[in-house]
């Protein structure tokens, strides 16, 4: 699942608008953060952007397809393909990717929502 330098430097190039992103190497694939928030990610040159019941519809209108890393047909249905019309718009791929930070950021929420609390002695 290699990412190529030239790929990742083309989607850091095209989120320049969107904001400061911070790439991470994680398992021959590429993690996307804002914000601290694990975001988007990359893979055999492919960009992902986390999704949510929110964002997800617009996603699947769009015919993206979900995360797929060992290509047997498990996708994951949190991260979904960023079109490739959307990738090369930097205006709409600010507006995905934003969606995409936000659906992040409800997740940490919620996780922080579910969290056993401590009992007190």
């Amino acid at each position: 699942m290699p990412v190529s330098k030239g790929y990742l430097e083309y989607v850091l190039d095209q989120l320049q608008s969107f904001g400061p992103v911070v790439s991470k190497r994680m398992f021959g694939g590429i993690g996307l953060y804002s914000d601290a928030l694990f975001f988007g990610l990359i893979d055999d040159d492919i960009l992902y952007f986390k999704v949510d019941d929110l964002t997800r519809p617009g996603y699947l209108k769009a015919k993206s397809k979900g995360f797929d890393p060992y290509g047997d047909g498990n996708a994951s249905l949190s991260y979904y393909s960023v079109p490739a019309q959307v990738l090369e718009d930097t205006d709409e791929l600010k507006a995905w990717a934003g969606a995409s930070v936000e659906a992040a950021r409800r997740k940490v929420a919620m996780k922080k929502t579910r969290a056993p609390r401590k009992k007190k002695r």
